[in-house]
């Protein structure tokens, strides 16, 4: 069981410092995408790492974390510099924004819900801000580039997130050996999303609940 405000575990942090390198990656090759400049990248980037977390600490009237002390927001314009020096012209940057983004969606899952549920909130609520912190950095990237938010293209994207959250918020209740829970929840997450990407699986309209492979969709490559 978690208690109030306990220190982040090693776990979490570990998990929550890949998905803060993996989602400035993401936004890093969208500005690519959109042929942007450095400061473009590293606004892109950095928004797109902290902007989930910053939702959820908003949201639940927390101090936003980045702003007492700012190694994550330091993480992430390294990392968004860093993808705009070493980026090839000739690299897929749609389909290595598109896996990072899976990662970081994972990770965000299961962090996010562990810094809800450590603070104090509702297991309900624990699990929505869980999805937030996973799905708000990408929805503020597409948003800035005027790109349609994968959230509302029929993408099993916000489902993924809610796989993970959910699976942590239940995980978390047992006393299971250090990161276990964290491991299954992000692993469960990841797949799902992986399985959507690979197999083009969407959330489809009222009578038409999941669409597998349709051409129409378009591919994630």
């Amino acid at each position: 069981m978690l208690t109030a405000n306990e220190p982040l575990s090693a776990s979490i942090l570990a998990i929550m410092y890949v998905g803060d390198v993996v989602f400035a990656v993401s936004g890093a090759l969208n500005a690519a995408r959109h042929r942007m400049d450095v400061l473009g990248f590293v606004l892109i980037g950095t928004i797109t790492g902290i902007g989930g977390g910053t939702t959820r600490d908003l949201l639940m009237g927390r101090t936003v974390w980045w702003t007492q002390d700012p190694f994550e927001l330091l993480l992430c314009v390294g990392a968004a510099l860093l993808t705009f020096f070493f980026i090839k012209t000739d690299i897929s940057t749609q389909k290595w924004m598109i896996w990072s983004d899976a990662v970081g969606l994972a990770c965000f899952g299961v962090v996010g819900c562990h810094v809800a549920l450590a603070f104090g909130v509702s297991f309900v609520v624990a699990v929505f801000l869980g999805m937030v912190t996973a799905t708000g950095g990408g929805v503020i990237r597409d948003t800035m580039t005027q790109t349609r938010p994968m959230i509302l293209c029929g993408e099993v994207y916000a489902t993924a997130a809610l796989v993970g959250s959910l699976g942590y918020a239940v995980l978390a209740q047992f006393p299971l050996p250090e990161g276990l829970a964290e491991l299954l929840a992000f692993l469960a997450a990841f797949a799902l999303r992986a399985a959507a990407i690979l197999f083009n699986i969407r959330m489809g309209p009222p009578g038409e609940f999941i669409r597998i492979g349709d051409p129409a969709g378009g591919s994630n490559d």
